[in-house]
């Protein structure tokens, strides 16, 4: 099992390596930090996860910097650090996450019904509302023009990159603490989650807080495992139900991800997955070697089958071939 150091050391080679220089000094501070693992370790473990820390310490006023002053900061600072912590949840609502799904939504019987789970404030439930961008081959926009942000994505192999945006005729999230665009303290903690030096992430932030004001998702509070299969019901029956997630089976254990997979797959509509590999169990064989195994690459699959690699923040999508 991966100890709490581990976790720091392959965040900072992996994830934030090439995307955020601080969070990468950060992450390898830590891991060889024994006084602030000992901190760590006291946590329940789902709390002790980088993105936790790292935001939590910037929600309380420390600043990007060296590692020096990160470390001074978070010690003097620990008991408010800790409780923000044990406060919060690692809630990112990248939208960039939707130039991933939309080749597979887009394909689908149109109007869509959309259901996500682990949903935060529910910003990826408006995959209509932005424009795209896929490596300069295709440009799409809503109808009526430029959407609230353009969202881009390399690509690599046979995407099948869609003609037109979806139309959604429904959209409903589950989460177990879901977050409210109209409260100014989820949305301090929301840019918070964005890392140090993306301004640009913080941009389209803003663009889809500013449509999820305009157009509030339906939300419910609780258990994905409870919720989705009344949820779901719910949706309208002339539409296509897509029951959808990215980084969210992630924090559930063996047991609640086992339960999930079978509920979902006994649902009608579809079932679109954008997860870390090794969170839902495929057929051997069916993943060809990564992009890039020096970086982080989550799988998108639809109704359990592996289709895609993709960079956890939606900047690039590897196609199977």
């Amino acid at each position: 099992m991966a100890t709490t150091a581990d976790r720091y050391r392959r965040f900072g080679s992996h994830e934030a390596r090439g995307e955020s220089p601080c969070l990468q000094e950060w992450s390898a501070g830590v891991a060889a930090d024994p006084e602030l693992i000992a901190l760590l370790d006291e946590l329940p473990s789902p709390k002790r996860q980088p993105n936790l820390l790292f935001a939590a310490a910037r929600y309380t006023g420390i600043a990007p910097g060296s590692y020096a002053s990160f470390r001074a900061a978070v010690l003097a600072a620990w008991p408010l650090v800790r409780t923000v912590i044990l406060a919060r949840r690692t809630q990112t609502n990248e939208v960039n996450r939707c130039a991933i799904l939309l080749p597979l939504l887009a394909a689908l019987p149109q109007p869509l019904a959309l259901l996500e789970v682990g949903a935060s404030a529910g910003l990826n439930l408006h995959p209509d509302r932005f424009s795209y961008s896929y490596g300069g081959q295709v440009h799409l926009d809503p109808p009526g023009g430029a959407g609230a942000a353009l969202l881009s994505c390399a690509i690599d192999g046979p995407v099948p990159l869609p003609a037109a945006l979806p139309q959604v005729a429904w959209r409903a999230g589950i989460d177990l603490n879901p977050l409210d665009v109209t409260d100014p303290e989820d949305v301090r903690w929301l840019e918070t989650l964005v890392w140090p030096e993306q301004d640009d992430r913080r941009e389209r932030l803003a663009a889809a807080i500013d449509v999820a004001r305009g157009d509030p998702p339906y939300l419910v509070t609780g258990d994905m495992n409870d919720k989705v299969a009344d949820l779901a019901a719910r949706a309208p029956a002339d539409a296509t139900l897509v029951i959808f997630h990215s980084a969210a089976l992630t924090y559930l254990d063996a047991a609640g991800r086992a339960r999930f997979i079978a509920t979902v797959t006994e649902l009608p509509g579809s079932w679109v997955a954008f997860e870390d590999p090794g969170v839902i169990p495929f057929p051997d064989g069916s993943l060809p070697p990564s992009p890039d195994p020096s970086t982080s690459q989550d799988i998108l699959a639809l109704d359990g089958r592996p289709v895609a690699y993709g960079a956890p923040h939606g900047q690039s999508l590897s196609w199977f071939g």
